[in-house]
């Protein structure tokens, strides 16, 4: 059955919590993207939403989530008590992407998951906890690391995206490249820092980003 264009703003419901997010699909979507943000931000990040843009230019759909509720964040912005649990965030993407599966009109698109700097690591965890599923990771800035154990069982190709002038976050990475056992690769952007705000820097994630997704995402619909 063909796909309709969706722009919509979705309510996961978790059980104990619910989640906010932005659902757009293309027409005829080949693939489904959820966004996992990093520490600190949400899914208005201007960083997420041009390499989101990107991909639906490319004909996937994206789904950018707010991982924590709106009284989380505001006690996380005192404490930073939520933004590095890697646990916690990994459980609400696995609990995003078993909600795709129970939408109709998404229900049989291969997903891929995006992370930023710590939802990097809650991106494989669920990619380690939903293999059937899962056919690309892509990491941005991020400390895929973090993810612990959940490395070694991840199986989607995974790509890690770092700034050339992020070095400590470069080590990191390829620390957690060598842990991984699911076809891994490493980009790194020149002279971009852990942002990307550099001119272009952040065009290149996205250009990779798009490329990564076509590769492994385009033809599986």
């Amino acid at each position: 059955m063909p796909r309709i264009t969706v722009n919509d703003s979705v309510r996961i419901d978790l059980g104990r919590v619910a989640l906010e997010g932005d659902l757009e699909m293309p027409a005829n979507a080949s693939g489904l993207v959820i966004f996992a943000h990093g520490s600190g931000s949400s899914r208005f990040s201007r960083r997420n939403r041009t390499v989101a843009q990107a991909l639906r230019r490319h004909g996937f759909g994206t789904l950018l989530l707010d991982l924590l509720t709106r009284e989380e964040e505001v006690e996380d912005e005192q404490t930073s008590e939520y933004r590095f649990d890697i646990p916690l965030l990994g459980k609400r993407v696995i609990g995003a992407a078993d909600w795709t599966r129970e939408r109709a009109d998404l229900a049989t698109l291969p997903l891929a998951f995006v992370g930023a700097s710590t939802g990097a690591a809650a991106a494989l965890i669920a990619a380690a906890a939903r293999p059937g599923i899962t056919h690309a990771v892509i990491s941005r800035g991020g400390r895929p690391d973090l993810a612990d154990e959940a490395l070694e069982r991840v199986q989607a190709p995974t790509l890690l995206i770092v700034g050339g002038a992020d070095g400590p976050v470069i080590e990191l990475n390829r620390y957690a490249m060598r842990r991984m056992h699911a076809p891994v690769s490493l980009e790194i952007v020149p002279g971009a820092t852990h942002l990307f705000e550099e001119p272009g820097a952040l065009d290149e994630v996205a250009r990779l980003a798009a490329e990564w997704c076509g590769r492994h995402l385009g033809d599986m619909a």
